[in-house]
């Protein structure tokens, strides 16, 4: 009985050896070989991806591709909006910055030409428009500086004044 159960205590013994051993074994496989892809694939990213020049280059913009003829600063008052009705002050302060801009910049609009030529525009910037509207339709700014640039084609845009 005691060969007997040396015997089975021996078998039990090789077979947990055995099966722990193998088990390492597939696991140690299975780690190498995703290693091994784990290592293609980044000398093929490497391979893949050309040196990146650090070029940034801004946009162009608009005011750079056409000619500015004439630039001005301007401080427009707007008091006079706040006579309005008070959910109408901001709109009429716009409309006060496009009839201020229109009259100093010499600004003629819509001429009655035989030739077939592009309306001559005002665009006041978003900047402008927002520094109005900033505190609601209630309370627009007592005044408000600006820049007006006019191009080659006689087009006024307005933007707020460098510094606000």
């Amino acid at each position: 009985m005691k060969e007997e159960s040396e015997i089975e205590e021996q078998k039990t013994e090789e077979s947990e050896q055995a099966e722990p051993t193998e088990k390492a074994v597939e696991e140690i496989e299975e780690a190498e070989e995703t290693l091994e892809k784990e290592e293609e694939i980044e000398e093929e990213a490497e391979e893949e991806v050309p040196p990146v020049e650090e070029e940034i280059k801004p946009p162009p913009r608009k005011e750079v591709e056409e000619e500015i003829v004439e630039e001005k600063i301007y401080t427009i008052p707007l008091g006079k909006a706040w006579i309005a009705v008070p959910k109408k002050r901001a709109p009429r302060a716009v409309r006060m910055i496009r009839d201020f801009v229109k009259r100093h910049m010499k600004f003629e609009a819509r001429e009655e030409l035989e030739e077939e030529e592009e309306p001559k525009r005002l665009v006041i910037s978003n900047e402008v428009n927002e520094r109005v509207w900033r505190r609601g339709i209630e309370k627009p700014p007592r005044k408000v500086r600006v820049r007006a640039a006019k191009d080659k084609d006689g087009n006024v845009t307005v933007y707020l004044a460098e510094g606000e």
